[in-house]
């Protein structure tokens, strides 16, 4: 599962910063496993039911591990909904942080 969700964001970071728009890519956050852009401030762009709402304030820290992605990529750990969860963060050129997850 790793690997999937690295090749899945790692597709998207390429193809926002080619010129994309993260709102192109709605439907990812339907797929299993789902996909998340948000503003660095926290402002989900795309999630399957948090759109346009503050992951800082819903989950300040799940906020802050998510927001330790690098433009190179970070695997990071945190619980949501009471699961374990591992996700791949990634930053944009443009500071937009794209990830998915799974459950461990």
């Amino acid at each position: 599962m790793k690997d999937v969700v690295k090749k899945q964001v790692d597709e998207i970071v390429a193809a926002i910063d080619g010129g994309k728009k993260p709102e192109e890519f709605a439907a990812w956050a339907t797929k299993d496993p789902y996909v998340f852009i948000m503003e660095a401030g926290g402002k989900l762009l795309v999630h399957p039911t948090l759109v346009g709402e503050s992951l800082k304030d819903k989950a300040g820290p799940v906020y802050d591990e998510v927001a330790k992605g690098t433009p190179e990529g970070a695997y990071v750990r945190y619980e949501w909904g009471g699961a374990k969860k591992c996700t791949y963060s990634r930053k944009t050129k443009g500071g937009l942080i794209v990830g998915s997850g799974y459950n461990e």
